[in-house]
């Protein structure tokens, strides 16, 4: 009985011990648990947690300038009352009023909404 117990806790020794080749790129989404007052699971646990949240951020970097980007991006700019002028494949018009003057930026259609015109 007592060799039972002593191969069973050197198995698992050897198996957590294992747990330490893995390469580092893989480690970010295993987790060792031996669990808490409100969760009292054991195990060890791989996948990935996030629901997608970074593969989301990481898309919208990607695409052009949005209508919604575009006019985030003028309000920061110090523009009030802004709208959409015109929207086109390459460009993103957005009006609006700064010192009680009426202003337009043209906006590229390209990651960052970088400014062509003010």
């Amino acid at each position: 009985m007592f060799n039972q117990i002593k191969t069973a806790a050197l198995s698992a020794l050897v198996g957590l011990g294992t747990l330490g080749t893995i390469p580092a790129a893989h480690a970010d989404s295993l987790y060792l648990g031996f669990g808490n007052n409100q969760d009292p699971r054991f195990g060890v646990y791989t996948g990935d947690d996030d629901d997608g949240y970074y593969r989301r951020d990481r898309d919208w970097r990607r695409r052009g300038c949005s209508p919604d980007r575009a006019l985030d991006k003028a309000e920061r700019m110090g523009l009030h009352r802004v709208r959409i002028v015109d929207i086109s494949r390459r460009t993103v018009k957005v009006a609006g009023r700064q010192y009680g003057d009426r202003v337009v930026v043209v906006f590229a259609n390209e990651r960052g909404c970088p400014i062509i015109y003010r």
